[in-house]
């Protein structure tokens, strides 16, 4: 039987050498920025809408206070970000694959809100389905990344299980919109 092997955060081609402290943070404020760019961007197609369409528009009886979605996509992103830079850190055999369906969900959940928020004005009720659509395509792939992330590490499997949870919420927000608008 072999000694378990230390897990570190090597950078490829098989050294055992781990990422420096300095590399490794520049490496988190990447994602971090990467996951706060995202939620800037869609940010500008919500300025507009929440206060217009959107504040007369019909919406699920569930629906939580607007003023919630901020914190709550604030806390989403940054997992997101550590869970990818978690993987990132361990340079596994799948990493890559791992990373790169990571890097598919970001643009999915880039696309929402455009055409959530920004195309009902010229499309009507077509961009809400639209939308649908791709908030559940986005369910598939962040379950895909959970499933990527999980066996490289836990914890950062762990941390996108809370995303899944507010994506599947959030579908039936726009289902009800889709519906009924």
């Amino acid at each position: 039987m072999q000694p378990k092997r230390e897990e570190s955060s090597s950078p490829p081609g098989g050294s055992d050498q781990p990422y420096s402290a300095r590399v490794q943070a520049a490496v988190l404020a990447g994602f971090l920025a990467a996951s706060f760019l995202v939620a800037g961007l869609g940010g500008f197609s919500t300025i507009d809408n929440v206060n217009g369409w959107y504040a007369t528009a019909d919406k699920a009886p569930w629906s939580p206070p607007n003023w919630l979605f901020g914190p709550v996509w604030t806390l989403l992103y940054t997992a997101m970000a550590v869970a990818a830079w978690l993987v990132w850190r361990k340079r596994a055999p799948k990493t890559r694959p791992a990373l790169t369906a990571y890097a598919v969900q970001l643009g999915l959940n880039l696309a929402w809100t455009p055409v959530f928020f920004g195309l009902y004005p010229a499309m009507g009720t077509a961009a809400l389905w639209l939308a649908l659509g791709i908030i559940v395509a986005l369910i598939a792939a962040v379950t895909v990344t959970v499933l990527y992330f999980g066996p490289i590490s836990r914890t950062a499997g762990l941390l996108l299980l809370p995303y899944i949870a507010w994506l599947v919420f959030a579908s039936t927000l726009n289902w009800w919109a889709a519906a009924h608008n």
